[in-house]
């Protein structure tokens, strides 16, 4: 017994160093700026060519050399001034792809953030490609009237409503799961999840399209990896030791085949974590971030795709194509 408890406060030792650095980080505008100096790794692949089939070719590794721009398992990190979004958009129409864009407004969540959410994806996500976007909610009926472009169409999907926050986050990989098999495999090739409280501020295109779709967390790119917080319960199906990148949960995507899994596998071990009295520290995204070490992504997204103005100015960060909207936790995430 002595022994057990011995282990555990090791345990709670070792999380709570990690936590509390990355606390200190969040809340020190001086050490944000100072973090936004330290170098990201360099993509190491003499060319375009380098890049395996999961990547087009037309990327230009060499135009970004301030940051990272692939991986070691040569895949694209997408920057501003990587690529020809001319081309890309001609590309995907040719190729006939159709995106559905899931995302989840439940409880106060709705009246806060969708609105918001919808209008701005009309004027910057996917133009010019099929979209058709999957709204989850228990209130139907407060869903706003959007005005949709051509080729854009809107299905509302009635979800019960958790009493917990953390089961809304973690339940809806389920959620997606199912519609993608009901629904969404038979209209679309693509597939991006969103959270709510967000709002798109420039192109978001088909640039991000690929197989399997990760996004680099905004506060966490220029840190070294002992900062992630990665589960490290080793009792969790979450657990990780470490890892390539901590991605962010606010946004993945690929085909409509890896969404499913990914979101099959997830919520496989959310479910087997509840039966053990288990939860991941960071919830689906803890889940997220070990399915994407088993499976590497074929894509990465830089933080210009969801980003932080909290952080404050980072000379990497050319463009914003989607900001953190407003956090209202205190009333949002009341009963």
């Amino acid at each position: 017994m002595r022994h057990l408890q011995r282990m555990r406060s090791v345990f709670k030792c070792v999380l709570f160093v990690p936590i509390t650095l990355c606390a200190i980080y969040l809340l020190s505008p001086s050490v944000k700026l100072l973090i936004g100096f330290i170098p990201m790794e360099k993509c190491h692949l003499e060319s375009e060519t380098n890049l395996d089939s999961s990547v087009d070719a037309s990327l230009n590794l060499q135009s970004r050399p301030d940051v990272q721009t692939c991986t070691y398992w040569k895949a694209a990190i997408i920057w501003e001034g990587m690529f020809d979004p001319r081309l890309y958009d001609e590309m995907h129409k040719m190729k006939g792809s159709s995106v559905a864009l899931t995302v989840f407004a439940v409880g106060r969540y709705l009246d806060a953030y969708l609105h918001t959410f919808l209008n701005s994806a009309e004027q910057h996500f996917m133009v010019g490609l099929p979209v058709t976007y999957y709204v989850f909610t228990d209130m139907p009926e407060k869903v706003p009237n959007i005005k949709l472009s051509p080729l854009r169409s809107m299905k509302v999907i009635k979800v019960e409503k958790n009493s917990r926050w953390q089961d809304v986050s973690m339940m809806r990989m389920k959620s997606i799961s199912d519609v993608i098999e009901s629904d969404i495999r038979h209209h679309c090739t693509h597939v991006f999840c969103f959270d709510v409280d967000q709002v798109f501020t420039g192109r978001f295109g088909s640039e991000a399209l690929g197989d399997s779709v990760a996004l680099l967390h905004a506060h966490y790119y220029h840190l070294p990896k002992y900062f992630y917080t990665y589960d490290r319960n080793p009792n969790s199906k979450a657990y990780m030791e470490t890892g390539d990148f901590y991605y962010h949960a606010a946004i993945f995507g690929g085909s409509w085949k890896n969404v499913k899994a990914l979101t099959e596998a997830c919520y496989q071990g959310i479910m087997e974590d509840k039966q053990n009295n288990v939860e991941a520290l960071w919830h689906d995204e803890s889940h997220l971030n070990k399915y994407m070490l088993l499976h590497k992504p074929s894509k990465v997204l830089s933080p210009e795709y969801c980003w932080d103005t909290s952080i404050g100015f980072r000379r990497d960060i050319q463009v914003t194509r989607l900001l953190w909207a407003p956090k209202y936790y205190d009333t949002l995430r009341t009963p």
